[in-house]
């Protein structure tokens, strides 16, 4: 086994001399210390110098200790016994329950993308229904396809997510991945505990990387997710539904990374490897001939700020978008969506058929009529306006009410029976409000 020395140690960044034989790029190196430290090679400078990342934050490591090459990359289990578990960014468990193990047990390493498809076969855009009236109207949920819930901080982008992994594990459509990117700790132990009181963790496989996490941890995490759904994707044969809160903290975390690998930050104050490490892991949340992968991501906004260059990335790699709005969550609407920013490219007449189609372009236009009447209201008063203006200003508000909706997840708060509404009766509903 080939041996390095380690050469500086510098907060996360440690680099080890070889004189011969060097680490590949990805590869993990053990120091040669009590704790069998584990560092992760990042990238590899001239004379055999391997600039590595303390994945863990192991502050024993010290100058001229040994460091061996172990010739392989970030292992972690993968396969059925992973179901139902919570795991961290290597695959070690966060449940107090002992490794998994057994025959079905495989291994994956999480920086190695499958081989590329040699056969291409366009899929049917089949719907799914998620029985939470504002996503299935405005952002339908598409196998295959990804959807963001965009917000600011407090706004309820988790709720939201929470809720539809709730439905989804309810309804059986398929296995739910969940990978915690930053978040606060205490959100992933309820998102864990409700799952366990409902007994739909039998459905479900969590990762976690969390806000006390360092940086390290916290962008790995996504790719550990992301490497076990591809194996039940391609292996198992299985339709998968990736939860990703938060993709905006997954680029914080490789900014974080950026400024200790002290690389210039790109113009908008970000890492300038931004395009490729949002790519990275938006790619392997594909569909193939085996299985699809239908990714929903929250992204959190910056001071409000939608303009944002990383929330406008991100944005990109979407086929739709969610946008929680401050205003609307102090008018007590929850969900807190701003039905006229939220869009989708897949509200088409060809996937969600002509009726659903139709009546989503007269409630688009309803709801502009309402944003434009609702300054001129503020100077002069409802009653001035026309009849008709009057009728449409009236169901634009009866529309906004009819898509707030209780959830199952915050029962317990507000007291309030969480609802589930089915794509037709969710239909009716909007054609009753429009037809009186």
């Amino acid at each position: 086994m080939s041996a390095g020395s380690v050469r500086s140690v510098r907060d996360l960044v440690v680099t080890v001399q070889f004189d011969e034989d060097g680490p590949d790029i990805g590869e993990l190196l053990q120091i040669n210390n009590p704790a069998k430290t584990v560092l992760l090679v990042n990238r590899l400078d001239p004379n055999n110098i391997a600039v590595c990342l303390n994945i863990l934050g192991d502050h024993s490591i010290q100058k001229n200790m040994a460091a061996e090459r172990t010739n392989r990359g970030i292992n972690i289990p993968v396969g059925k016994p992973i179901i139902g578990r919570v795991l961290d960014a290597l695959g070690r468990p966060l449940d107090g329950l002992p490794p998994p193990t057994g025959p079905e047990v495989k291994y994956k390493n999480i920086l190695e993308p499958p081989r590329p498809r040699t056969s291409f076969k366009a899929a049917q855009a089949e719907v799914l229904e998620t029985g939470i009236k504002v996503i299935d109207f405005f952002t339908p949920f598409v196998k295959g396809r990804k959807i963001g819930i965009i917000g600011g901080a407090g706004v309820g982008k988790t709720v939201l997510t929470m809720e539809l992994i709730h439905n989804v594990a309810k309804s059986g459509q398929g296995l739910s991945f969940f990978a915690g990117i930053g978040e606060r700790i205490r959100e992933g132990h309820e998102l864990y505990e409700t799952l366990k009181e409902r007994d739909l963790l039998k459905n479900t496989c969590m990762f976690f990387g969390q806000m006390d996490q360092n940086p390290v941890q916290r962008v790995l995490v996504g790719l550990s997710a992301a490497a076990s759904a591809e194996y039940f994707r391609d292996e198992e044969k299985k339709d998968i539904l990736f939860f990703a809160d938060n993709m905006y903290r997954y680029v914080q975390a490789h900014n974080e990374l950026s400024t200790i690998l002290e690389q210039t930050p790109s113009e908008g104050g970000y890492e300038p490897t931004i395009f490729s490490d949002v790519k990275t892991l938006q790619d392997r949340l594909s569909s193939t001939e085996n299985g699809s992968i239908t990714a929903v991501q929250t992204i959190y906004v910056p001071a409000d700020d939608l303009s944002d260059p990383a929330v406008q990335m991100i944005q990109h790699e979407l086929d739709g978008i969610i946008v929680l709005s401050r205003k609307v969550a102090e008018q007590g609407i929850r969900p807190a969506v701003d039905l006229s920013r939220s869009s989708s490219s897949l509200l088409s007449p060809e996937i969600v058929g002509s009726r659903h189609y139709n009546l989503s372009v007269k409630v688009q236009s309803l709801l502009q009529k309402h944003e434009s009447l609702k300054n001129i209201i503020a100077i002069i008063g409802e009653n001035e306006l026309s009849l008709a203006d009057r009728s449409d200003f009236a169901k634009a508000r009866k529309l906004i009410e009819f898509f707030s909706q209780d959830m199952y997840v915050t029962e317990s708060i507000n007291g309030l029976p969480g609802q589930h509404v089915g794509r037709e009766d969710m239909l009716k509903g909007v054609e009753a409000i429009l037809s009186v």
